[in-house]
């Protein structure tokens, strides 16, 4: 029966490779490469996804490169091979990265700081092509009231905010307050104990 299916068309056109296992490995590689360049380039702003043109680009992009990565070939060995050189490659970048922070520097790239003690930095909005209103909003989904609530906001590698108010939140307050009483506390069970060992 394996034998009669070997010859199956549909087998042949669900499997066979019509191209070389080489370059089936090597074109995912390139492309990964050549995306994580032009994320770099191209900032954080990309990954932060800010409004729904920084979306409609993100999906779009997987699109394109689609057939850069497969070539011309639909086979499902095909794809589960470009698949594997994708993992491969990330597995591999991932496994450096994590050796070396100057790579992951040079690769990421550093934070940006947006917010300096209640006060925008223009130049690094610039930098980021984020315009006020999209940062106000990025306050504003952390639950601050304005940028006069914020410390320091930065935009980090990954596209992720990071935003410190200036007070301490409530949580921090009854952190402390309770941090305190087990402090005074502990200088009075010292005290009882002082007094009891005199006696």
């Amino acid at each position: 029966m394996l034998g009669s299916m070997s010859g199956s068309p549909i087998l042949n056109h669900m499997f066979l490779l019509p191209l070389p296992l080489a370059e089936k490995l090597l074109r995912p590689v390139i492309v990964y490469l050549a995306l994580v360049v032009l994320l770099r380039i191209f900032g954080k702003r990309e990954l932060a996804q800010l409004n729904p043109f920084d979306l409609v680009v993100l999906l779009s992009l997987s699109n394109t490169v689609q057939n850069a990565i497969i070539g011309d070939d639909n086979s499902v060995t095909g794809g589960v091979v470009g698949a594997l050189g994708l993992l491969a490659i990330n597995w591999l970048v991932v496994r450096v990265l994590f050796r070396s922070r100057r790579l992951t520097r040079l690769f990421e790239g550093r934070p940006a700081i947006l917010i300096h003690n209640g006060q925008i930095d223009k130049k690094a909005l610039a930098r980021e092509s984020l315009t006020r209103e999209e940062l106000i909003a990025v306050i504003h989904r952390q639950g601050f009231e304005g940028v006069h609530q914020v410390h320091r906001c930065e935009l980090e590698p990954n596209g992720t905010f990071y935003v410190e108010p200036f007070d301490p939140s409530a949580a921090d307050k009854r952190h402390a307050d309770v941090l305190d009483r087990l402090d005074a506390l502990t200088r009075e069970v010292a005290a009882l104990r002082a007094q009891t060992a005199e006696e």
